[in-house]
């Protein structure tokens, strides 16, 4: 069994204005929001967060090279406890929140209070390359203090210290109630523009005035929106060229043969425990919450080429 792949009908775009100096990103999310929220059996605010973390993570991964890797990771002091995302250069992501159930009452404005869950903190980015293929290389890693717990101002923040990159940071997600009471991901997406050195003040103005007047990033997916037109309402009059469009999805790296090799590396009076005690063995990945079981012929199988060393 391979790793988990969910979330084919979420797109992003990754885009440029005002000839390069503006970089623009905008994703739909809807499926990957959900899928991560299903698995890791979350509370409304925590699907929130880890939401809008996971779409994050893939609007400041839209210009990685193959075989590079963006993690995401919020250590934070509030009921959550932290959240961990990380990204690829093929639109997969995957994540998971330290404490999946922790709940907050809804803010004064009847949302959900994901800056409750959170508290205060670090929020750190690690850029690596090459760790899949062998080529690796030292790890980027840049942080700061979470100024907000809302996620999308710490990305923003972020970005402006650590990388001295500007930017406006658009992250929602939108749950709503069945009939049957139990709520769902309606609509999840966000926008990152970034301003570099260079930039036309009067294009940035433009901007600026233009995003502080874009309605809601979920109400737009909700009534049909892709990420082109994310951006279109993000960015107003200001023209952009599109430069990729691409499917991003939750997938998971975990396998069963992954899992077998981290229980062999167990040692061998440890396994012989297991086998006496349990008659198998389980590992559970913290990513996507996917459990894999070797049964009881199967672990006296991995305890035997223990003792023998092989």
């Amino acid at each position: 069994m391979t790793g988990t792949n969910h979330g084919a009908g979420d797109r992003l775009v990754r885009a440029t204005a005002d000839e390069g100096q503006i970089r623009c990103m905008a994703a739909v999310t809807t499926e990957t929001a959900a899928e991560a929220a299903r698995r890791h059996k979350t509370s409304e605010t925590v699907a929130a967060a880890l939401g809008r973390t996971l779409t994050g993570a893939l609007l400041l991964g839209a210009g990685q090279k193959e075989f590079d890797r963006l993690t995401v990771q919020i250590e934070c002091s509030g009921p959550l406890g932290g959240i961990t995302a990380e990204t690829n250069a093929r639109g997969q992501v995957r994540g998971y929140a330290r404490n999946p159930e922790a709940h907050a009452p809804l803010n004064p404005d009847g949302k959900f209070d994901v800056s409750a869950v959170v508290g205060g903190g670090m929020f750190y980015v690690t850029y690596e390359s090459g760790y899949e293929v062998g080529l690796y290389r030292e790890p980027y890693r840049g942080s700061v203090p979470i100024v907000s717990g809302e996620i999308g101002e710490d990305f923003a923040y972020y970005l402006a210290k650590s990388e001295q990159i500007p930017s406006a940071v658009l992250l929602g997600v939108l749950l709503r109630a069945r009939e049957s009471g139990e709520t769902f991901i309606e609509a999840a997406g966000g926008v990152m523009i970034q301003v570099m050195p260079g930039a036309d003040p009067r294009v940035v103005a433009a901007i600026e005035s233009s995003v502080s007047a874009t309605p809601h990033t979920t109400a737009l997916i909700r009534g049909g929106a892709r990420p082109a037109d994310l951006l279109r309402a993000a960015l107003g009059d200001v023209p952009f060229e599109v430069l990729e469009e691409r499917p991003v999805a939750f997938a998971c790296t975990c396998s069963y043969e992954r899992a077998v090799s981290l229980i062999s590396s167990i040692e061998t009076s440890e396994l012989e425990s297991m086998l006496r005690e349990d008659k198998g063995a389980a590992l559970t990945c913290h990513f996507c919450n996917e459990t894999y079981r070797v049964d009881e012929p199967g672990l006296a199988g991995i305890v035997e080429r223990s003792r023998n060393g092989a």
